[in-house]
């Protein structure tokens, strides 16, 4: 099992002329509320505003969640595996949908959950598949998203 010091996850809420972020601390998640929980927590927020998740475990996977509106929550998973390993990955390839297959012993990045959740801020479902298959890490991945979401500099402050 990953020790938590392997995980960051930081949440970016989106104000006029930009984003504004904060650490979330995960470390004591075990149900899918708790993560809307930390959020709420970490940014303060009135409850209408569109925010999101990142989470990066490292060399491992990295789930985007994203709340808006108090709407049911979106969540991509870089990688469908990421619940064998990790009791936070459970919670969520949960949350994406997904039975996680003990039988299979297949290496290689099985993204899931939806591929649309960025598409109307500037990341297509194909850009978002594209990166999450790339032999880089979760980190650099989160990176580049962040940079095309325009929210770069505060994930490089937090982190």
């Amino acid at each position: 099992m990953p020790s938590r010091s392997n995980l960051f996850s930081a949440a970016f809420v989106k104000i006029d002329g930009g984003w504004n972020g904060a650490e979330v601390d995960l470390g004591s998640a075990e149900i899918a509320d708790d993560l809307g929980d930390a959020v709420q927590e970490a940014l303060g927020l009135e409850g209408d505003e569109l925010v999101l998740l990142c989470v990066e475990v490292e060399d491992e996977w990295f789930a985007i969640v994203r709340y808006e509106n108090d709407l049911d929550l979106r969540i991509f998973l870089s990688d469908a595996q990421a619940g064998l390993t990790d009791p936070l990955g459970e919670i969520f390839t949960d949350l994406a949908g997904v039975a996680v297959d003990t039988e299979t012993s297949e290496l290689g990045v099985r993204p899931a959950g939806d591929f649309e959740l960025l598409a109307d801020l500037g990341v297509s479902s194909e850009e978002l598949l594209e990166l999450s298959m790339e032999e880089g890490l979760p980190a650099d991945v989160l990176s580049v998203i962040a940079e095309r979401l325009s929210f770069a500099d505060e994930l490089d402050r937090l982190r």
